[in-house]
């Protein structure tokens, strides 16, 4: 079920992205900001392909909160690389923030049919 929501496919596709921009870090920042990225970005899609292997809708909104948590610490980490003058792609934060308000939608979404 998960590999059919887009906001599934778009994570993927931005652990892809960090996975590609984190390999230009110094060597210095691999045990540092490269993996703690590496690690939110894959825990974005993770969470969502958990949370729809759960029972019910609670526990996947659970999930989904959870991979909001990580996509909001991603963003941190790019703000943090583009500060540090890291080599650094605008185009990936549009791309987390369209990720964010996916993940958004479909919390609400599945809020709402709770509660009918």
């Amino acid at each position: 079920m998960h590999k059919k929501l887009e906001v599934w496919q778009l994570s993927m596709n931005l652990v892809q992205d960090i996975y590609k921009i984190s390999k230009t870090y110094p060597k210095d920042e691999i045990y540092g900001l490269t993996n703690q990225m590496r690690r939110c970005a894959v825990s974005i899609p993770s969470n969502i392909a958990e949370g729809a292997a759960r029972k019910g809708d609670k526990e996947f909104i659970q999930f989904l909160y959870i991979a909001l948590g990580s996509a909001a610490e991603l963003e941190t980490q790019l703000l943090i690389s583009q500060s540090l003058q890291y080599s650094f792609n605008q185009e990936y934060l549009h791309n987390l923030s369209r990720v964010k308000q996916m993940l958004y939608a479909l919390i609400k979404y599945k809020e709402g049919r709770k509660k009918n």
